[in-house]
């Protein structure tokens, strides 16, 4: 986990100069990458950069301070030395208020601005040591999402840690909320590829006009007013890249996503030179991708190649007896975040918990958890007493619980809804209106009283 650092990040217009100290700092057992200007800097360091960056101050196009001002949006902690000429050192002073590690005055001897560069690099060493440490102090609690004694979950974490370090691309298929994501962080996790980024992209959210800009980068010039981006691919180089939805993804773009699984690398948009990329994708759908594929939905070719290993992660319907467990953990962490102790359990909920169907799976239970923590659960309906309501208002109180159900299981989705209920759109609308429920409550996943 800990390590040593050595990267430099040396930028400078001045050939002579950046070739000069890129020596001075080599000799002193660094490792320089030297850039002749910001925009070419910026294309390489992202945030959680394994070292420092030192810049020249003035420089044509995006000069020092401005690039200093990108890079901490970046990463705030990420060190930035500048280096000045006489005239510009109240510049360089007044980056320092802003948050600059530190500046050297030309003329220097090579001495000064190394010894700078190493203080620079101990104290980004702390800061990323600490970031791992925190990560790691999360993977317990993270673990814990895939958590279920039923045998499908056994198998499944089991056959997650045995292919994690094999490299291999894993298809996911599952239905919403079933926790694909959280397998594919295991398998990061728990592969050798855990110190470099764990990218996540979900395709169905994409912009239709900037997917391939999006996945794969683009160079300045590429479209009206482009500047050089790396894409999501790109930025999961030595990682792993998680494609969530890729059932959306335009077949178009799945021929260029082809390409990248089979050849390992890249070419951007705007660019004829390809860049290699070293990464493990990782791709997830709610539908069946073999019955896209036979139906022209979906590439073939690329299904068979994301086809390496297919998990299918069981609903939550089909593991009951694990219900209980993840509720009990959901009602913890919900507690802990709503700064409240944990509600006992009523016997309405626990009919909930045992009756209910759960369509939107781990999602939907993790938000239930919430709203009885918050004590504005909606129970199933509770079975009659000595006197109870009428079949009338009990069937009443089914419907709307139905009604109900429906939108929170697909987050307010009202054609789901629909399809699921089998109701005509007029007739849904007006038992929504007849039974007091207002549709905003549920969309995106979102319930009064939550976030």
């Amino acid at each position: 986990m800990f390590e040593d650092l050595t990267l430099v990040a040396f930028v400078d217009d001045d050939p002579d100069l950046r070739a000069a100290h890129s020596q001075s700092l080599k000799l002193a057992g660094l490792e320089v990458l030297a850039f002749e200007g910001a925009e070419a800097a910026l294309a390489r360091v992202d945030a959680g950069f394994p070292g420092v960056v030192v810049s020249d101050i003035r420089m044509p196009g995006m000069d020092g301070r401005q690039l200093f001002a990108r890079l901490k949006d970046l990463d705030p902690d990420l060190p930035v030395i500048l280096i000045t000429g006489h005239g510009d050192v109240p510049q360089a002073v007044e980056a320092m208020r802003e948050g600059a590690y530190d500046f050297v005055a030309k003329p220097f001897p090579a001495e000064r601005l190394v010894a700078s560069v190493r203080r620079a690099l101990e104290k980004r060493r702390l800061v990323l040591d600490n970031r791992r440490l925190m990560a790691a102090s999360g993977r317990i609690e993270a673990d814990q999402a895939l958590i279920g004694e039923t045998p499908a979950m056994q198998r499944l974490r089991a056959t997650l840690r045995q292919i994690a370090e094999a490299g291999v691309d894993v298809l996911l298929e599952g239905e919403t909320g079933v926790g694909k994501e959280l397998a594919a962080q295991a398998l990061h996790r728990w592969s050798r590829r855990r110190p470099h980024p764990f990218v996540a992209v979900n395709c169905a959210a994409l912009p239709e006009a900037m997917v391939e800009s999006e996945l794969f980068g683009h160079e300045t010039g590429a479209f009206s007013g482009a500047m050089r981006r790396r894409g999501h691919v790109e930025s999961a180089d030595r990682g792993t890249l998680f494609l969530d939805e890729i059932e959306s993804m335009p077949l178009a773009v799945q021929g260029r996503l082809l390409r990248v699984l089979e050849e390992r690398e890249i070419t951007p948009l705007g660019s004829s030179t390809a860049r290699p990329v070293d990464l493990r994708v990782v791709a997830a759908s709610k539908a069946d991708l073999a019955d896209l594929a036979a139906n022209g939905a979906f590439r073939a070719d690329l299904y068979y190649r994301l086809n390496v290993v297919r998990l299918s992660i069981p609903p939550l319907r089909e593991r009951r007896d694990d219900i209980p467990l993840l509720f009990g953990h959901f009602l913890a962490q919900a507690a802990a975040k709503f700064r409240r102790e944990p509600p006992a359990l009523t016997d309405p909920v626990r009919r909930r918990l045992i009756e209910h169907d759960w369509p939107g799976n781990v999602r939907e239970l993790s938000h239930y958890a919430e709203r009885v923590t918050l004590g504005i659960e909606e129970p199933l309906p509770a079975p009659p007493t000595h006197g109870g309501p009428g079949l009338a208002k009990r069937v009443e109180a089914f419907e709307a619980q139905l009604l109900r159900e429906a939108l929170e299981g697909h987050g307010g989705d009202v054609q789901a809804a629909l399809r699921l209920l089998d109701l005509p759109r007029r007739t849904f609308y007006e038992k929504l209106r007849r039974h007091g429920i207002d549709i905003a409550r549920y969309r995106s996943g979102r319930v009064e009283g939550q976030e």
